[in-house]
């Protein structure tokens, strides 16, 4: 029987993958449709995509597939057959990314959940199909030429903080899921206005712009293929680019610079920075922005009370990750004004 899982130490894997000299393309693509069976599905899929030397995480539902990916250059053309070879997924557009080193992701994880993006809804009457209308690059930049026009982030607060367009509302939420009551509370009075929506890749402002129009929104625009899909487009077109900063995504990379412009700051010492990292004190693990300078003086960490737990002897941090609370041990998504970069770690 083959394998549907990796069974290589993560550490071991990642290690592989920043020594490999292979030339890999990262890539995202999203489709909703109607699965019956998902775990047969993933299985399959599975199989599928491993024989092809597929790196990246995939969700499957019932509604549909969420991947991030990076394809092997030469198995490229072989991978697009297959995808080809699936009716739901024939000729599906592929998000290429902006800016890409190959090293995105070490191993294949497909997961099955109840949806491809968590959203919070269970209105059996909404319909996700009925999306908003598409946005090429050039049509969004007509559309929100008009200063009446309202854009919208539906992504998290700490992806609008490094990268966003220019004049956009963006929600200060964590989760899709919240953000889709804040942004319909938001707009309450505005159901009549011209509202674009934008993601990273495409699945979260199609989603958002069914909702709000089964909410009684009337003109409900999204810009088909997210901000990876129009920074393409403007490269390759010639056309002015409203995107200011850089776009944050869900892999090794933790963003890719769409613009020169550093629009975020350091949430340790406030120097403009863009550049996500996690916490090196696993115990913590938060995301948050820290610049070089901070990086050598916290030893990568968040606080000085996570640099002065990693020095601890390793017997000693597993007794104490019991009972110590950190900056992320609520798993939270750091704020310069959320971190506790000077509290001491007290030992009894």
């Amino acid at each position: 029987m083959k394998r549907l899982y990796n069974l290589v130490n993560n550490d071991e894997l990642k290690q592989r993958m920043l020594q490999s000299a292979q030339n890999r393309t990262t890539l995202s693509f999203y489709q909703y449709a109607r699965i019956e069976n998902p775990a047969e599905f993933r299985d399959q899929f599975y199989l599928g995509l491993a024989q092809y030397g597929i790196f990246g995480r995939i969700y499957v539902a019932q509604e549909g597939v969420n991947a991030q990916i990076s394809v092997p250059n030469e198995q490229f053309e072989a991978f697009k057959n297959y995808l080809d070879s699936i009716d739901f997924l024939k000729n599906i557009r592929l998000n290429i990314a902006v800016k890409d080193n190959g090293k995105s992701f070490y191993k294949l994880k497909i997961k099955v959940r109840e949806k491809i993006v968590a959203d919070g809804l269970n209105d059996a009457t909404f319909d996700a199909t009925k999306r908003g209308k598409g946005l090429n690059a050039k049509e969004y930049n007509e559309l929100t030429n008009d200063p009446n026009t309202i854009v919208v982030d539906m992504r998290n607060h700490y992806e609008s903080e490094v990268g966003y367009f220019e004049g956009a509302i963006r929600p200060d939420v964590e989760t899709f899921r919240e953000a889709l009551p804040v942004v319909e509370k938001m707009l309450a009075n505005k159901k009549e206005e011209n509202i674009v929506m934008y993601c990273t890749g495409g699945i979260r402002c199609e989603k958002a712009s069914a909702y709000y129009l089964h909410k009684g929104f009337r003109n409900v625009f999204m810009v088909e293929g997210g901000i990876i899909n129009y920074a393409k487009q403007c490269q390759e077109l010639g056309l002015e680019n409203k995107f200011v900063g850089k776009n944050f995504v869900f892999d090794e990379r933790m963003g890719e610079q769409i613009s020169e412009t550093v629009v975020a700051k350091c949430h340790q010492c406030g120097k403009p920075c863009d550049v996500h990292v996690n916490c090196a004190n696993d115990a913590c693990h938060i995301l948050f922005i820290q610049c070089e300078e901070c990086a050598e003086t916290y030893d990568k960490c968040c606080s000085k009370k996570c640099s002065d737990f990693i020095q601890l002897p390793e017997e000693q941090q597993e007794i104490l990750k019991k009972t110590v609370q950190f900056n992320g041990t609520k798993f939270g998504k750091g704020r310069y004004k959320a971190l506790s970069k000077d509290e001491v770690l007290e030992l009894d």
